[in-house]
């Protein structure tokens, strides 16, 4: 995080002003489609580069209870949000015990689902694959799964989440794959390979495993460029949306948005950002309403990844 502030020092200051005193660029949420739910940080094993610093023992965000996403799905209704997904991420969202209670509860309200995982024991215990075979038997279809597969090869995989953890994700996969649940993959782009050749490597991981994922397809294979903190970034201004031919509504921020619960908070709170879990200034409020408003792209996530990189993390 420092050398982030050092490379962009001056910068991401003001909300409303760049440093060179143009007009901040906003997102207005037109269309909100995918509502993420943070079910906690804490996690079965620590990444090198987890944007989050989940681990086994950071509960900086704790656990979310069926009963509060519950309170949310009726917001949306409220509201008249056009949500078409429920997403859940961690942490790894299976170490919360009541994360099967919290995917029923979004599939009987009609939704359809997403949970991100990383496919290890969390999510092999007996009774989470009993559960995710009676979701998958009572919505067939509405519930999918992305596994978090750093790379394709077993040696990077195994450099970012330990020793003998591509094995145990792939043991994962191929339980999923055999209980007919659909599949989707979350990697990264290591700096030593093209983006197209990430994807080349995954098209032959999922044919050799007999894996129905579209490893060319953005959404089904989606493939993020480390984190670099140390790069500069330029801040986004209201001119940019021209410049770049690019119109506000691309970015994530314009469809979603994620609930978190920090820990010692009396009740949730709703963030613009799944990427920006502990900036304070992307905050927005207790309920869906108050997460109504704008957007200042004021962090260098929102120009690397949603503005140049383009980033997006559902559907």
């Amino acid at each position: 995080m420092k050398d982030q502030v050092e490379a962009n020092s001056g910068k991401f200051v003001d909300p409303f002003v760049t440093a060179k005193g143009e007009p901040r660029a906003q997102v207005a949420l037109t269309e909100p489609k995918t509502l993420w739910f943070n079910t906690g940080t804490l996690c079965n094993i620590t990444c090198l580069n987890c944007y989050i610093e989940s681990s086994p023992t950071n509960d900086a965000l704790v656990y979310l209870t069926a009963g509060e996403v519950s309170d949310y799905l009726a917001q949306i209704t409220e509201r008249a949000w056009p949500i078409t997904e429920i997403a859940f991420t961690g942490g790894e969202p299976f170490m919360n015990p009541e994360m099967i209670e919290m995917a029923r509860r979004s599939l009987a309200a009609g939704f359809d689902v997403l949970i991100l995982t990383n496919a290890m024991r969390p999510m092999m215990r007996k009774s989470v694959l009993s559960g995710l075979t009676e979701l998958h038997r009572d919505y067939p279809g509405k519930l999918t799964m992305r596994i978090s597969l750093d790379h394709h090869a077993a040696p990077v995989h195994d450099a970012e989440r330990g020793t003998g953890s591509y094995a145990k994700a792939l043991e994962g996969m191929d339980w999923l794959r055999d209980a007919g649940i659909p599949l989707a993959v979350a990697g990264r782009i290591e700096f030593s390979e093209t983006e197209a050749e990430a994807r080349a490597g995954y098209a032959r991981l999922f044919a050799e495993r007999g894996y129905d994922i579209d490893a060319h397809h953005p959404v089904a294979t989606t493939l993020f460029p480390e984190m670099d903190m140390r790069v500069e970034v330029p801040e986004i201004t209201t001119a940019c949306w021209g410049i770049l031919n690019k119109s506000p509504d691309d970015v994530m921020c314009a469809s979603s948005r994620m609930v978190v619960k920090r820990k010692g908070a009396d009740k949730p709170a709703v963030l613009a950002c799944t990427l920006l879990p502990y900036a304070p200034e992307f905050e927005m409020g207790a309920t869906l309403a108050e997460a109504e408003a704008p957007v200042q792209l004021n962090h260098p996530h929102c120009a690397k990844f949603c503005v140049l990189g383009g980033a997006s993390c559902s559907a």
